[in-house]
């Protein structure tokens, strides 16, 4: 197969794998997990129901598909902030308000307690945090050698009570308030240093 063709049609695989997967889950926004079939998802994207299941055997596939990419987006963005510029108490601050942002915007996409019991069954969940407490764990040890972080508590205890405090974004009214919640969890990274 010349090399354009080829490109051209995985082009278009990518293309359609999209559209299903941006497909299904504004469905799921708008109904709930249970209200979605397959050959609405097959309608809405204007394919086959055959070229569906050549992509995705079932809808919960298409939904781990939409999850794994969104996962991989909001990891990539706090990497980059933690590998960016400037002195690590704002590296520190810059990823626990995104991360408390990204938690408040999941919890607020409307898809439903039972995308989310999904996503939990799979595992996702925990994988995720264990990627953002080595982040976070990372730069709280390096705020400890800089002194801008409290040294009486060890940086895995003080990345678990971030992640932990932080995933009460996601019931918070506001992004006013989630900016609230991340200067409270920040004033207790800062807390006491000993010398």
């Amino acid at each position: 197969m010349p090399k354009l063709w080829a490109n051209t049609v995985e082009s278009h695989r990518q293309e359609v794998r999209e559209a299903i997967i941006e497909t299904t889950a504004a469905l799921v926004a708008e109904g709930g997990v249970r209200s979605v079939t397959m050959s609405r998802i097959a309608e809405d994207v204007g394919i086959g129901r055959a070229t569906l299941y050549k992509y995705f055997p079932d809808i919960e596939a298409i939904l781990q598909a939409w999850h794994e990419e969104h996962i991989g987006a909001h990891l990539g963005q706090l990497r980059d902030l933690v590998h960016g510029d400037g002195p690590v108490d704002q590296r520190i601050a810059a990823v626990l308000e995104a991360y408390g942002l990204i938690r408040y915007e999941v919890a607020h996409q409307g898809h439903g307690a039972d995308l989310s019991a999904l996503f939990q069954q799979h595992g996702g969940m925990a994988e995720t945090e264990d990627h953002v407490r080595q982040f976070v764990t990372g730069l709280l040890t390096k705020g400890v050698a800089a002194g801008s972080v409290r040294n009486d508590v060890a940086p895995g205890e003080l990345a678990t009570f971030c992640i932990y405090a932080l995933a009460g974004a996601g019931s918070l009214p506001s992004k006013a308030a989630v900016s609230r919640l991340v200067t409270l969890v920040l004033e207790g990274v800062r807390g006491p240093v000993s010398t």
